[in-house]
């Protein structure tokens, strides 16, 4: 199985359509690096949530396997 197949599966998030048309309309009008820091921020207040540094270690090498790296 690989990241792609694995994030798939366990997927908690109720309506993720509205959570990606969410995220996209909070970086509206942001220059790249306010962007950058959005997703910066995002991020820690979601690992805050999560509170598991085993966890959050998986997710980050889940994503990283997940990249196109052609």
């Amino acid at each position: 199985m690989n990241a792609d197949d694995y994030l798939t599966q366990i997927n908690n998030i109720t309506d993720p359509d509205q959570f990606y048309e969410d995220l996209i309309q909070a970086h509206d009008g942001l220059s790249a690096n306010q962007s950058q820091q959005l997703n910066s921020r995002i991020i820690l207040l979601m690992a805050n949530q999560i509170a598991d540094n085993r966890r959050l270690k998986e997710l980050i090498t889940l994503a990283k396997m997940s990249l196109d790296v052609t």
